[in-house]
């Protein structure tokens, strides 16, 4: 009776504990958010196998993961495509093992920004390797993984403290612990990164209201994009190129659909762009070597007036409607083999 009752006991003072501390992260402005992990992409890959030759994949770095709507793009083409895209990588792996480990043979859209595509072939690189990682992750993806993904999602999106976030809006127990500073503080740390997009359990990725109209919050971003920029490295133009024609042309033969799209960009992003990587010298070359259709924002008055609010990206509002118009551009070239009545 007595082991009945501590047992009660435990369970009122755990749920009232978890209820203070769930009501307190709510109050300091967090919300339920779902975690783009490895296991949210993999549940995405793992749906390659039964798409057929109208069906879309959606590849490259996190411009492509924010300015692309999915379900804008479904209700132009008919089809929700699958959102592949990863943040801060670059779509060379991703595309890789799509074409050398399945029979996909329908329409991929790679996303080529400039600093990202020609950054590296280098395994070890961060752009390389992030992504890398997610590609091994989906290989060896057990059924208990994804048992406990399928379970988390509904957690995920009522519970705020179960966030895995990391860095400075990141408040779990590893997170907090590393918040804790002790010793001298590091010269020339990088600025405070804040999340600044929401994902749903496709992997459509939004924008958060806040960076869209909050100058200031924006700022910190833009302040965390000049500090990369300071170190950024020279770009392997050639040695990027030559591994992803590699992998079209293998593409191509089997009958697949490939398309290259250039998003947005406005303000630092786009001068240091025109600076560092020309269009002249890196999209026009790539484009004409690959000999595929290709999309670029400029070239289009529904897709060039965009102003992106961090300088690299779109606000939610702007990404539906510049989904809308590129889909309608492309289904009007006949780029796509679903192109819808």
């Amino acid at each position: 009776m007595e082991l009945k009752k501590t047992l009660l006991i435990t369970v009122v003072l755990s749920l009232i504990g978890l209820t203070i501390w769930e009501i307190y992260w709510r109050s300091k402005g967090y919300y339920p958010t779902i975690d783009d992990n490895k296991s949210l992409w993999a549940v995405q890959r793992d749906k390659i196998e039964a798409l057929a030759k109208d069906d879309v994949i959606l590849l490259g770095s996190s411009r492509v993961l924010f300015d692309i709507q999915i379900y804008q793009w479904e209700q132009v083409t008919g089809r929700r495509p699958i959102q592949l895209a990863s943040a801060g990588s670059t779509p060379l792996p991703s595309f890789r093992d799509i074409v050398r480990n399945t029979d996909f043979a329908g329409t991929i859209i790679v996303g080529v920004t400039p600093g990202l595509f020609f950054s590296t072939t280098s395994p070890m690189a961060p752009p390389w390797k992030s992504i890398q990682e997610k590609v091994d992750y989906f290989k060896d993806f057990t059924y208990a993984q994804r048992l406990n993904h399928a379970l988390s999602i509904p957690l995920q999106k009522n519970i705020t403290f179960l966030s895995d976030v990391e860095g400075i809006d990141g408040i779990n127990l590893k997170e907090l612990l590393k918040k804790i500073k002790l010793g001298e503080p590091v010269k020339n740390a990088m600025p405070p990164f804040h999340e600044f997009s929401d994902i749903d359990e496709n992997r459509n990725n939004r924008m958060t209201k806040k960076t869209a109209t909050d100058t200031a919050f924006a700022n910190t971003v833009k302040k965390v994009w000049q500090f990369f920029g300071k170190d950024s490295k020279p770009l392997e133009k050639e040695a990027t190129m030559s591994y992803f024609l590699e992998d079209a042309k293998i593409f191509k033969a089997r009958g697949g659909n490939l398309i290259l799209l250039r998003c947005p960009s406005t303000g630092y992003y786009k001068i240091g762009e025109a600076k560092f990587a020309p269009r002249k010298e890196f999209w026009d070359v790539l484009v004409k070597r690959a000999q595929v259709k290709s999309y670029h924002y400029q070239d289009y008055d529904w897709l060039n007036h965009f102003d992106c609010p961090e300088w690299s990206h779109l606000s939610a509002n702007d990404a539906e409607t510049f989904t809308l118009a590129l889909a309608k551009i492309m289904m009007k070239d006949y780029a796509l083999s679903n192109r819808k009545k």
